[in-house]
């Protein structure tokens, strides 16, 4: 089943009492990423993050604007915020992007002759492979264990992007932050009336139904 939550859309719930003034504004901040703008990154660096994006999370075609990865990747390395936390054998999150994007670039050099953001999707997808599975060996990785920066900053931070802006909530029918509103039916497999409805085989015709009318809840 491709739609899971057939016509739902969160952004209909913008002037519905499930949002509020400050939902609304971090919202609008997402919304307003500008997908082709890098702050931080040079335009080797950048060219290579996006083509990463595009392999770790294929976004769908039909989406008229895709959640700008890259970008809120590049935001937050301006910022220099950090989880808080990190493996002491991965150096601080700037030097680690820096360092990993600078490794996957020299891996696809060395391997194909070319830059990372050139080769076909299957080449990139068997370097992203070689680091996830701690292969990828060139000297440009210094020392940084490439298993776990895929996992603990190409992968995390990639998908934590995707699934904070609300291009991506559709699919997994988020609502949004539960302030104001709450939620009510704690029950088991129970769900709120301002919450989507998920489609079952038999039942998309009836989710659909219910779906038009959640944003305005």
């Amino acid at each position: 089943m491709g739609d899971r939550y057939p016509g739902y859309d969160v952004l209909s719930k913008r002037h519905s009492p499930s949002w509020n003034d400050q939902t609304r504004r971090v919202i609008d901040q997402r919304l307003a990423i500008d997908p082709d703008a890098h702050r931080f990154l040079n335009e080797l660096e950048w060219r290579t993050l996006k083509a990463i994006c595009s392999r770790i999370i294929p976004q769908p075609t039909a989406r008229e604007r895709p959640a700008p990865l890259a970008a809120m990747i590049d935001e937050r390395l301006v910022k220099g915020a950090s989880d808080g936390y990190r493996n002491a054998s991965l150096p601080p999150l700037r030097e680690a992007w820096r360092r990993g994007i600078a490794a996957l670039e020299a891996e696809a050099q060395t391997r194909h002759g070319r830059g990372f953001a050139e080769l076909e999707g299957a080449a990139q997808d068997g370097l992203l492979t070689a680091a996830q599975r701690g292969l990828a060996a060139h000297p440009a990785w210094d020392g940084m264990p490439p298993d776990l920066f895929f996992a603990d900053r190409l992968l995390f931070d990639i998908v934590s992007a995707y699934y904070a802006h609300p291009h991506a909530w559709n699919e997994i029918g988020f609502g949004g932050p539960a302030d104001p509103r709450g939620y009510v039916r704690l029950a088991f497999d129970r769900r709120d009336p301002w919450e989507a409805a998920e489609a079952r085989s038999g039942n998309e015709a009836s989710a659909r139904r219910e779906n038009a009318h959640v944003g305005r809840r």
